[in-house]
């Protein structure tokens, strides 16, 4: 019987300390993500090295290599945390009118999430390695971002316009990202978004 115990015991003791390893993974690759991400916004691509994403999450450079072994790994993978999290918020958006709808999708576009994303897109297209893998994981990120707001806007595409008005929205909410990059243009914005909105009730009928 006291062998018995004793296997019992050992058996089950590597899964007990197996399991908050996997935590700690987890949770540096998580601070990594978003030091990433934080370091793109405030610093772009020429100020975000590893080893400020690494001395920013709180990790040794060793342990960021060891979960994204390349530059190029950490930021798509960062780009790629940010889709995740821009179609998480809009996911979450409550059913509300096409205006909050509007106005939501403009904040997300304006925010630190994107403009994250616009950091990478810039470098991107100066760096040969990092274009093919934004392009591509933006590509997804684009379908995605479109067919959530068509399911928030309860758009039909099958009317002629509706698929042209919904992406015009989402180009138009890009641009207005990309005017907030150098100046604040909230209040602009905000009357930009009332026109916007009006278009789109319009436009989907």
């Amino acid at each position: 019987m006291g062998a018995v115990t004793s296997s019992s015991s050992s058996s089950s003791s590597p899964k007990a300390v197996h399991a908050p390893k996997q935590d700690r993974s987890r949770a540096t690759r998580q601070r990594l993500l978003e030091a990433a991400v934080a370091c793109l916004a405030e610093h772009g691509w020429a100020g975000s090295t590893v080893s400020v994403v690494a001395e920013r999450a709180g990790v040794s450079r060793g342990a960021a290599q060891h979960h994204f072994p390349t530059r190029e790994d950490l930021f798509t993978g960062a780009v790629e945390y940010v889709a995740e999290e821009r179609s998480a918020a809009l996911r979450a958006l409550p059913v509300q009118g096409r205006a909050e709808v509007v106005a939501a999708l403009v904040d997300l576009y304006t925010g630190p999430l994107f403009r994250a994303a616009l950091q990478l897109w810039v470098a991107a297209s100066n760096e040969e390695q990092l274009r093919p893998r934004v392009t591509e994981l933006e590509a997804r990120v684009g379908r995605e971002t479109h067919r959530i707001a068509v399911e928030l806007l309860g758009a039909d595409e099958s009317r002629p316009g509706a698929r042209e008005t919904v992406q015009g929205l989402l180009d138009m909410a890009r641009g207005l990202g990309l005017a907030n990059l150098l100046t604040d243009d909230t209040a602009r914005r905000a009357r930009v978004v009332a026109q916007w909105a009006a278009l789109v009730e319009e436009g989907l009928g």
